[in-house]
């Protein structure tokens, strides 16, 4: 680009556009006369206060628009941003204006044509609220004869969309769009959807909509298609969403990918996971567990630039000589990771001189496992009358708590509430917590308890049962409880106890305790006589 032409496009920055004008005649002849000199397109960008942003050439046939990372669309329904640029010929906005309009939510794309190196026609396109018969209207007319209040209309525009935006604006919590894309049968897709809503719940996330596709091929870029990706994203922006949660577990590039597509924060089931066990954990055991999950998460995650790190913990940087930030910050973490592993290994130590006390006093230990949100917490507290926090969410607790329950005859155990399941648990998490889980290899019994009012209550049973064998204690002696009883007919909990061999109480109906109460204390001291008998 000659000397002169760059001298004459950087005099486009020192003007300024009048509030109420969407562009000035003065402007707009001298971009025109530009463009028609050297046959290419040429747009500008112009923010609210009339300052001019970018200035941009392009080719005969279109502009490429670069990342516009300082003007976030945030909780705004707009960017806060026009796009203007010329036509060599007479033509109206194609398909790719329309689509920079949508996805990048300017407030207004305008297309100005030439004819003999003047303003002939002015082509004008702007989104229309959510719910609107229409997703964008558009505007033409002579460009003399064009007039439009910008600054009002656009004001008035942004607020009627926020009247059909899900947007409370005191309300800062994160509102997301879920999505989930896998070759899995769509009944599947369906279920796990279902319980994905339920973390984002439990995560304090208001849940705008959720997209289900099933896929024939998964796209290792983005996981689904790019069509169907700019659809969600253009679904986002109308409700105001902040966030696409996916329910697949993406990789670093496939989160990479997406954030720079679609400018919002990615994240998938197993960072919501972990999101959910930061805000949870409170022991000195459950943080370090927590900690050390999420740090081996980030780090073959971290990059240098993009919104998918957002919501992950901060606090680590910093630059050195002869060493580049994200490296420092690698190193950091792998830093981080050591000491928390030996600290891991002191805290595991404790409880070890712990169990060593419990197993000197000879009382029974009895834990109570089972998928989150089955009442695990509930039933600790009804059956030893203690008042452990409890949540109707999935992962309302995730420390371990154990009391004493005392039976007649002075007996007495100590039953142990511990930290719910779920399906495809993050590894790093399960490895985190391998050493709280490897308690239960102490217990004499095992409570799997289990919501009969679930009505995927069959697979969470699988799914604990699938962590025993990972952890090696499918052999450990257990009894299947069924809770939530009150929620089901009688017939339907006759049935199913049946078919199972079990228990069914309702954790909040003390006097359904009985049948456990009696199993357990059979199980626990008369099997054992009978065992003993049978020796002699």
């Amino acid at each position: 680009m000659k000397k002169g032409l760059l001298y004459a496009l950087e005099k486009v920055y020192r003007r300024k556009v009048p509030a109420d004008k969407l562009i000035t005649q003065e402007l707009a002849r001298y971009l025109t006369k530009l463009s028609f000199e050297i046959g290419k397109q040429i747009g500008i960008l112009v923010d609210r206060s009339g300052s001019i942003t970018h200035v941009i050439v392009g080719n005969a046939k279109g502009v490429f628009i670069p990342d516009l990372d300082d003007y976030p669309v945030g909780r705004r329904a707009l960017r806060g941003l026009r796009f203007v640029h010329t036509h060599l010929a007479d033509e109206p906005l194609n398909k790719e204006d329309i689509t920079d309009l949508s996805l990048l939510r300017f407030d207004m794309i305008a297309a100005i044509s030439i004819r003999e190196g003047l303003p002939h026609n002015i082509y004008a396109a702007y989104l229309m609220p959510y719910g609107s018969d229409k997703k964008y209207e558009t505007l033409t007319s002579d460009f003399y004869r064009f007039e439009l209040d910008y600054d009002s209309f656009i004001h008035n525009l942004e607020d009627e969309m926020d009247r059909h935006r899900f947007i409370d604006q005191k309300d800062r919590r994160e509102r997301a769009i879920l999505v989930s894309a896998s070759t899995k049968p769509k009944y599947e897709l369906e279920e796990s959807m279902d319980e994905l809503k339920e973390l984002a719940m439990s995560s304090d996330v208001i849940v705008l909509d959720t997209v289900i596709q099933r896929l024939k091929e998964v796209n290792p870029k983005y996981l689904l298609g790019e069509g169907k990706l700019k659809e969600i994203v253009i679904n986002a922006m109308d409700k105001g969403a902040t966030l696409l949660i996916f329910d697949q577990d993406l990789n670093p590039s496939q989160i990479r990918a997406i954030a720079e597509t679609t400018e919002l924060k990615v994240i998938d089931r197993s960072q919501l996971i972990l999101d959910i066990f930061a805000r949870r954990a409170h022991s000195r055991d459950g943080k370090v567990q927590v900690e050390l999950a999420q740090l081996k998460y980030t780090l073959p995650r971290l990059t240098g630039k993009g919104t998918a790190m957002s919501r992950l913990m901060g606090g680590i940087g910093g630059r050195g000589p002869g060493e580049m930030k994200l490296e420092i910050d690698r190193r950091r973490i792998r830093d981080r990771i050591t000491r928390l592993e030996k600290e891991l290994e002191i805290l595991s130590e404790a409880r070890k001189q712990r169990k060593q006390r419990r197993v000197e006093t000879g009382i029974p230990i009895v834990s109570i496992i089972g998928y989150t949100n089955a009442g695990k917490s509930t039933l600790l507290n009804a059956l030893t009358k203690s008042a452990t926090f409890v949540e109707d969410k999935m992962f309302a607790t995730l420390d371990t708590a154990s009391r004493r329950l005392r039976f007649p005859k002075e007996r007495e155990i100590v039953i142990t509430d511990t930290v719910g399941f779920i399906r495809d648990l993050p590894k790093d998490l399960m490895a985190a917590f391998k050493a709280t889980l490897e308690e239960l290899e102490d217990a004499d019994l095992l409570l799997h308890l289990v919501d009969i009012s679930n009505p995927r209550f069959e697979q969470q049973i699988s799914s604990v049962e699938n962590i025993l064998q990972e952890l090696n204690i499918k052999d450990k002696p257990r009894l299947i409880v069924f809770n939530k009883i009150d929620k089901v007919s009688m017939e339907e909990v006759e049935n199913i106890t049946s078919r199972y061999n079990a228990v069914a109480v309702s954790a909040v109906k003390s006097d359904s305790f009985s049948p456990l109460l009696k199993t357990i204390e059979y199980r626990i001291w008369e099997s054992q006589k009978a065992e003993d008998f049978q020796g002699k």
